[in-house]
């Protein structure tokens, strides 16, 4: 299945079509709620097109390049006078035959070398180095919401506070895991171990700082302050290994059975690159005892291998273990060839 674009009265229709559930039809009398589910997808259909627009109608010398998240875009440019006097009125026109239009408060026109925020990070080119940061605002409501959990846990235990924070930490910084995150993971590592310190203050205002720290540190492996009690350990953000994002290929479909294999690589590389997916990996092996599903021949360091959905991500397969075979490259290759001649 190719990819198509749904046209605008095409995507108007099928958003007032109703819903079929359990044999009856209940109309559809509102609109999506912001932030809803299916929002993302909305905004991906209707700006569909756009990057295509404007790569077509600008020379390459003019490095228009577009990307987007939902209804979050970002056009790069070679000047501002290309952006002023092609780009933005391409987009205007595209955005109003849609009935919308771009957002004055949040469209603006900067150089690299000053920087832009988008999606909580921070782009900015140094000399001839462009790095991507955690944005200075993002990494501050990070932090409020670290103290602010402090401040409701005043009274809480030190296995509560560990418990309460460590979701908080890992998530924020898998999130920025990909980018050139580093520094800033070591500078809100120092806010946070001060903000742990105050905590303790705290709870004993009479107690000196040699008591306080044999009562919440203690030593580890390459640290000597870390804030743990028996098994349970604050997690930390320079713990977490940056490891960089590899760009998916434009024209890649998740629905399309022909990118089937591109993502499956891509979902072997991503478990390869984390210690969760290497047990998951590991678990797969140890299930399938070692051998090939579909040649019966071990699959070994030397072999190789690949991940293999069983039902295909393009008819609603996922990255669940019970959809998930390890072959040997070759017999991976064969079975889709088989499958693809069949359903030929």
């Amino acid at each position: 299945m190719g990819h198509i674009p749904l046209e605008k009265d095409v995507l108007k229709r099928w958003l007032k079509a109703g819903v079929v559930d359990t044999g009856r039809l209940f109309p559809t009398e509102a609109g999506t709620p912001q932030g809803g589910i299916i929002s993302p997808v909305l905004a991906n259909m209707t700006l569909d097109g756009l990057e295509r627009l404007l790569k077509g109608s600008s020379p390459r010398r003019a490095k228009v390049n577009f990307v987007r998240y939902a209804d979050d875009f970002i056009v790069t440019g070679v000047s501002r006078e290309i952006l002023e006097a092609k780009v933005i009125p391409l987009v205007e026109a595209f955005l109003s035959t849609r009935g919308l239009r771009l957002s004055p408060e949040k469209t603006r026109i900067v150089q690299i070398k000053d920087g832009f925020d988008f999606l909580g990070w921070q782009a900015r080119k140094y000399s001839e180095r462009l790095l991507v940061r955690p944005s200075k605002k993002n990494g501050q409501a990070f932090y409020r919401k670290i103290a602010d959990t402090l401040k409701e846990l005043r009274a809480a235990t030190q296995a509560e506070v560990i418990q309460a924070l460590n979701p908080i930490i890992r998530g924020w910084g898998a999130y920025h895991r990909n980018q050139n995150a580093k520094r800033t993971f070591a500078q809100l590592d120092h806010r946070i171990f001060w903000a742990l310190w105050r905590w303790a203050k705290r709870r004993h205002p009479r107690k000196g700082r040699r008591w306080i720290r044999e009562k919440y540190f203690r030593k580890g492996k390459s640290r000597t302050w870390v804030f743990a009690l028996g098994t349970e350990v604050l997690a930390r953000l320079s713990d977490i290994k940056i490891v960089s994002h590899v760009k998916i290929t434009a024209e890649a479909n998740p629905f399309d059975q022909e990118w089937e294999t591109y993502y499956e690589e891509r979902l072997k590389g991503s478990m390869i690159a984390t210690l969760t997916g290497k047990r998951k990996l590991m678990w797969l092996w140890t299930q399938q005892e070692g051998i090939c599903p579909q040649c019966g021949q071990k699959v070994t360091r030397a072999t190789g291998w690949n991940v293999h959905h069983v039902v295909y991500k393009a008819y609603g397969g996922t990255d669940k273990m019970s959809n998930l075979r390890m072959l040997h490259p070759n017999c991976h290759r064969q079975l889709h060839s088989q499958e693809r001649a069949a359903a030929a």
